[in-house]
């Protein structure tokens, strides 16, 4: 974890200096890649081993968007529907009161808010399409069993993360906060969604071994 926070809060900064970007790259996958690895290291059950796969998956979106933002697009895709899998598979047995209207609207508003975001109207088919995987991914951690402080509130920062994003394309564009901002609220919800989820399956099934 420690190394994980160093490589995404060295790229973060390092960002904004000199260094070629080839360097910047690996510097970039590994904030996530190293997530992956906590992920796989800490504990061998279907979810954990499900949650891995979804952040490979991001490691190498967010190295590919680098290059082609289509290619990371799709990535990031399958990243969502990975994750989805993981929480939906530990879905609450019922959702009351503002919880139900907090996932409902996120998977409805999520695809309508970033379409209407870019001035390319063209593009912004692509990107409604792609939200509708983000408001899911959201909206099925929000409904999960996972702490909603973590988990939920991670998936939550990650789509304002992307939004951010979006806007940048249409009324954002040339402003600052998404370039100050989407890297920290990207990073910062995977974080919190990885530790989240993979804590709580070691507090229900701790894997205690018998020491010879």
């Amino acid at each position: 974890m420690l190394l994980s926070l160093t490589a995404a809060l060295a790229f973060y900064y390092l960002r904004w200096t000199a260094m070629p970007e080839a360097y910047l790259i690996p510097v970039k996958g590994a904030g996530v890649a190293l997530l992956a690895l906590y992920a796989f290291m800490r504990h061998s059950s279907p979810d954990a081993r499900l949650l891995t796969w979804a952040l490979g998956a991001a490691c190498l979106g967010d190295m590919a968007l680098e290059f082609d933002h289509r290619i990371g697009g799709m990535l990031f895709f399958l990243f969502h529907v990975l994750a989805m899998g993981v929480f939906l598979r530990n879905r609450r047995p019922e959702l009351k009161g503002l919880d139900s209207w907090v996932a409902g609207l996120t998977l409805i508003l999520t695809p309508v808010i970033a379409w209407m975001l870019p001035t390319d109207r063209e593009a912004a088919w692509e990107v409604g399409f792609y939200a509708l995987a983000l408001g899911g991914m959201a909206a099925s951690a929000w409904a999960s069993n996972f702490p909603r402080y973590r988990v939920g509130a991670g998936a939550m920062l990650f789509l304002a993360s992307d939004l951010l994003i979006f806007a940048e394309m249409g009324p954002l564009q040339g402003h600052f906060l998404p370039q100050y901002m989407v890297w920290p609220t990207y990073y910062l919800g995977m974080f919190l969604i990885t530790t989240g989820v993979i804590q709580t399956l070691r507090k229900r099934d701790p894997e205690l071994r018998v020491v010879k």
